[in-house]
């Protein structure tokens, strides 16, 4: 796709749904209109003891959005390798990030640093600059403390699919990231990417500011519906389930313009291996979403990829963004 837009972009999300769209964004708009608003509650791996070791904030999202607005494909495989290549038990990329944030006195500094250091032109920002730790709650009341408890709740003994997560929120207040309610303010699109919706999509709405930013901005409110549901998380959700939880949390039912949708059929062996795992097609029940969104259109395009050598399905990069772009 050789078009090329010029849309001021605000994306927020985390992990692998945030790099596949960054990844297509930046190929066919401006980078430098792009800005990641990224998580900083991540707590497990590398991250999470870099974040419990040095009082940081965590910067594996952060890493993963450099690499995907990272602009010269060679570049950018380059850099994975380097990432991904790991001194003791950290990733290279993680500890080049903590260098940079000790160098320059601060994360947002820091990740400016990182951007100038690979050349990428588009922003990348923290949610919050708050040291947070999030914490969700089921229905039948079930705590559980720390994003990669409720990634990984599944493993629990006392695990209950139909116990569905009820609420989330932070163990302290979350101060919000001046840079990013401005950039929220001047953006023409502000897309909630896919992913984990109670741990990567949610959560930036419980950052001070940002929820009211969002509301009060004049610009498209676009939500991508993930692919597939997630056990532990969203077991046996519909669209119309992923549409309730945003609403609550973002607070205005009539502020979400658009849901973007995959309107392509997949393989019956690729549903039976993801349903053979606990995982299953994210239906879309329209009535209902219209009862719950009554302003947001429902868009569907042909979005899903599936990645035979890896058994992994993912949206496609480039067919999301200009989903998005052409809205």
């Amino acid at each position: 796709m050789s078009k090329k837009y010029a849309q001021k972009i605000v994306t927020l999300g985390g992990g692998t749904g945030h790099f596949h769209l960054l990844d297509g964004l930046k190929r066919i708009n401006d980078p430098a209109l792009i800005t990641a608003v990224v998580g900083t509650w991540d707590n497990g791996g590398s991250s999470g003891r870099l974040r419990t070791e040095l009082g940081i904030l965590p910067p594996g999202d952060i890493r993963r959005c450099l690499l995907a607005l990272m602009e010269d494909e060679r570049q950018q495989e380059v850099a994975q390798r380097l990432f991904d290549d790991r001194v003791g038990d950290h990733s290279m990329g993680n500890l080049i990030g903590v260098s940079l944030d000790h160098i320059f006195h601060g994360q947002d500094r820091g990740t400016d640093a990182e951007r100038e250091l690979f050349r990428v032109r588009g922003q990348i920002l923290p949610a919050s600059l708050t040291d947070l730790h999030l914490v969700g709650v089921t229905q039948k009341g079930v705590v559980i403390e720390g994003e990669t408890n409720i990634d990984y709740r599944r493993k629990r003994a006392d695990f209950d699919p139909k116990d569905w997560l009820a609420r989330i929120h932070f163990n302290t207040r979350a101060d919000p990231n001046p840079r990013v309610v401005k950039a929220i303010k001047e953006a023409d699109k502000i897309v909630f990417a896919p992913g984990d919706l109670f741990t990567s999509v949610l959560p930036h709405l419980l950052v001070d500011g940002v929820r009211e930013a969002i509301c009060a901005s004049k610009a498209k409110v676009c939500f991508v519906l993930n692919l597939m549901t997630k056990v532990g998380e969203t077991d046996f959700f519909q669209a119309s389930d992923y549409l309730e939880r945003l609403q609550f949390y973002l607070g205005d039912h009539r502020r979400l313009d658009y849901v973007i949708v995959n309107g392509g059929k997949l393989e019956p062996e690729i549903v039976a291996f993801y349903k053979s795992v606990g995982q299953g097609l994210v239906k879309v029940d329209e009535q209902r979403c219209k009862k719950i969104a009554p302003r947001a259109k429902i868009v569907r395009a042909k979005l899903a990829k599936y990645l035979k050598k890896e058994h992994l399905l993912r949206h496609d990069s480039e067919e999301l963004a200009a989903a998005i772009l052409r809205l």
